[in-house]
């Protein structure tokens, strides 16, 4: 199939992420006079206690809960393409982040290139920053050292629907909306996934609403380059 070999080696992510603990007064002085200034500049109005929830938006305050990957792979049986889905979860962020790498490291590194919403900006620095930090040696795909722009293997869908226009922003949910494609009715919103972490404890929903958006972000990919929308049955969701 002629579709598939331009797909190959495309792996989309999505991540979902928390702060490091489950509310301000658990965080040492050093951490909370850091926070405090942070806070400061997200909104003035507002305490660092009540924005604390928010932290989990940066890679220096927050952590990595939840890896959705999927990539295309043609059955040859059916002849047809299937989309594989898969989530790691761990509470763990140092064995989330080493399991993550592991599974990149099944694919040729040399041709593979990482696809997100937003991911230029977010999802692609903050792993790296949280590899960082937790010690863990940058896979191929995120070492952008001494790389020159057109050599760095990403691909960002917010980026491809800005042409050019760096202040437009669109959420995942719009673009898909704005492209006729049916999104499953999301009941966690990033706001909401703090309290679903640590008041209950709920993993699956947050599982889900990962693999939902990696999903998603593989079908607007597909429709941004004129394809077929995958049905329902070609989306595999593998354990």
């Amino acid at each position: 199939m002629e579709v598939y070999k331009s797909l190959q080696n495309l792996l989309f992510i999505d991540i979902e992420t928390v702060a490091q603990h489950p509310s301000f007064e658990e965080v040492d002085a050093i951490g909370k006079r850091l926070w405090e200034q942070k806070s400061f500049y997200i909104n003035e109005n507002f305490t660092p206690q009540d924005l604390y929830t928010r932290a989990g938006i940066y890679a220096e305050f927050g952590k990595i809960i939840c890896i959705g990957v999927a990539f295309f792979h043609l059955n040859k049986e059916k002849k047809e393409l299937e989309l594989r889905v898969k989530a790691l979860s761990n509470k763990n962020e140092k064995e989330l982040l080493t399991q993550f790498k592991e599974l990149i490291g099944k694919f040729d590194e040399k041709k593979l290139r990482l696809i997100a919403h937003n991911g230029k900006e977010f999802d692609f620095p903050y792993l790296s920053r949280r590899m960082i930090v937790n010690e863990i040696p940058l896979p191929v795909s995120l070492d952008l050292s001494g790389k020159k722009p057109w050599e760095i293997p990403h691909l960002d869908t917010l980026e491809l629907w800005r042409f050019g226009d760096r202040k437009h922003y669109t959420s995942l949910e719009l673009l898909a909306y704005c492209l006729g494609i049916s999104a499953p009715q999301s009941e966690l919103s990033k706001s909401l996934i703090h309290d679903t972490y640590y008041k209950e404890d709920n993993i699956p929903k947050i599982v889900e609403n990962c693999i939902n958006e990696v999903i998603l972000i593989a079908q607007i990919f597909l429709k941004m380059n004129f394809m077929p929308l995958l049905s329902e049955h070609q989306i595999i969701k593998v354990k």
